[in-house]
């Protein structure tokens, strides 16, 4: 992991078209600006986390219900 510092309105460029801005100090919070292309999503972590429980759930449904739907053709002889 690369660390750096940043002090209020500095930022951090990644790749040639990311740019990451400290916007607010308060405390122990920190307020970041990121500006990227539409095409790359940005969340927090917990929000990806969500995001990924989510899909797997999605997954894991589709994955048996073809399987269900795949045993009841076989016990209706196709």
């Amino acid at each position: 992991m690369l660390v750096l510092s940043r002090h209020r309105d500095e930022s951090i460029i990644i790749g040639d078209n990311i740019v990451i801005t400290v916007v607010d100090v308060r405390g122990d919070k920190v307020r970041l600006g990121i500006d990227a292309p539409k095409e790359i999503p940005v969340h927090r972590q917990e929000v990806y986390e969500a995001i990924q429980r989510e899909r797997q759930a999605e997954q894991q449904q589709r994955s048996s219900s073809e399987q269900g739907a795949s045993s009841q053709s076989e016990k209706n002889g196709r």
